[in-house]
């Protein structure tokens, strides 16, 4: 049994459905009404917001795939991962991204970071 709430899969199963109609079922099933996602790209309030986002890095990386690539780590209702993009097998772009999730086990705010944690200077 896994150690984070469903509703991470529902919005991982957003990311990689090639069907653009039925996005929306998975982010209905993922995220609370006033779900904010923020990374370096975009920062978005709402249902509308996240899945015009996934719709439209969808069409810059057609057929791309989403995982994670880490356990996930919790305490409190926060959550954190690794996760990566892959498209035709190549490693596009790996993340971090920590987690909010509300009272119902929605996700409430999504804090996603690109690439590696810079080393100390």
């Amino acid at each position: 049994m896994p150690n984070y709430p469903e509703s991470f899969d529902h919005m991982l199963a957003a990311w990689n459905e090639s069907d653009p109609s039925l996005i929306r079922g998975h982010l209905d099933k993922a995220l609370a009404s006033d779900v904010r996602f923020v990374d370096p790209s975009i920062d978005v309030t709402g249902i509308d917001g996240f899945e015009a986002n996934v719709h439209e890095v969808h069409g810059r990386l057609p057929g791309a795939v989403y995982s994670r690539t880490s356990g996930v780590d919790s305490q409190h209702g926060f959550f954190r991962y690794h996760w990566a993009i892959h498209q035709n097998g190549e490693l596009v772009m790996p993340g971090f991204d920590v987690v909010e999730t509300d009272e119902d086990g929605r996700v409430a705010c999504v804090i996603g970071f690109f690439g590696p944690i810079p080393n100390l200077e």
